[in-house]
């Protein structure tokens, strides 16, 4: 009876101060709201409002009392600093055939860690869309395993000289290449002794069904403890670590230079291999390069410099005291 009469003085005393038109104040609002939780019949002693324009206003109040809870600090990512993000405009700029992954293992190498998401939001678009990259179809691969293949180049000459790589999938090195105009099964047997010469062969060897790896080859391979998987005929997908090799050294060297001669191109490919080893970051190495590349933190210096590899087409950039 008591909450009663508050609540029919509380609504007269409302309306005598605007007869015409209640007008609430938020504490008359407070009031009711109170009321609809301790009086379970309040809604019969209300005459000014509807009883869901009460509800509604505990509704208001609830979500504003989280609004505030939520503005408490400040909204969103940490900000970018202005010099980050010209430095990943100035990498895209500098390396057009790099993609965010890259870049990102390149800041990561001087000890700037940020999303991949963030990295594209500020890198500069090509105006020609980005090669398509080779997908990974062996998840799990044994440590003894070496893949060899061959691609052609041809000259200014129209000279087409073939190129022997074979590649170790553990940390996805290039343990020897040849470059030669006549390849024959002798010269390609050869360059398996010169690439394991030291009794360090590995177990298995992946291959595809080419005919220049005839009897010769094979013998050798064989007196040498390697054992040969071949893969499906017309099935490039299956031996994909060395298809996806020398289609970087294609998109990321080749492409762009015009080659003169069987020297000219072991000149081109002594540099690109030194900096595929040693700079370029890969993303099944979780960013890392063939041959580890240390991560210069902040403390290394402040200036972050661009060294130009391979001619000009790819940097690396370090860390250097002011």
């Amino acid at each position: 009876m008591q909450l009663e009469i508050l609540a029919l003085r509380h609504q007269l005393a409302v309306y005598q101060r605007d007869p015409r038109r209640p007008r609430l104040t938020p504490s008359d609002r407070l009031l009711w709201v109170w009321l609809a939780r301790v009086w379970s019949g309040w809604r019969d002693a209300l005459v000014f409002v509807k009883p869901e324009t009460v509800v509604a206003w505990q509704r208001k109040r609830f979500r504003d009392h989280w609004t505030r809870l939520s503005r408490g600090g400040k909204p969103g990512r940490p900000q970018v600093p202005r010099e980050t993000r010209a430095l990943i405009r100035t990498m895209s700029r500098a390396n057009p055939l790099w993609g965010s992954p890259r870049i990102r293992g390149e800041l990561r190498k001087i000890g700037i860690e940020l999303a991949k998401s963030t990295i594209e939001k500020y890198m500069l678009r090509p105006r020609k869309p980005a090669s398509p990259t080779w997908r990974t179809f062996l998840e799990n691969h044994a440590a003894e395993l070496v893949s060899t293949d061959f691609f052609v180049v041809p000259t200014v000459r129209f000279t087409v000289l073939y190129v022997f790589v074979v590649l170790a999938h553990d940390r996805r090195r290039v343990l020897h290449w040849g470059v030669t105009e006549h390849p024959t099964a002798r010269w390609t047997a050869q360059q398996m002794v010169e690439a394991f010469p030291w009794d360090e062969a590995p177990r298995f060897l992946l291959r595809d069904r080419d005919s220049i790896y005839s009897g010769e080859f094979r013998r050798r391979v064989r007196n040498m403890g390697i054992e040969e998987v071949l893969i499906a005929r017309r099935s490039p997908w299956q031996n994909p670590f060395v298809e996806r090799l020398i289609g970087s050294i294609r998109r990321e060297c080749l492409d762009h230079v015009v080659v003169f001669s069987a020297g000219h191109l072991r000149r081109l490919l002594s540099g690109y291999f030194a900096y595929y080893h040693g700079s370029r970051t890969h993303q099944s190495l979780e960013m890392d390069c063939p041959e580890p590349r240390p991560v210069q933190r902040v403390e290394s210096g402040w200036v972050v410099v661009a060294i130009p590899q391979v001619g000009g087409l790819h940097h690396r950039y370090e860390r250097q005291a002011a």
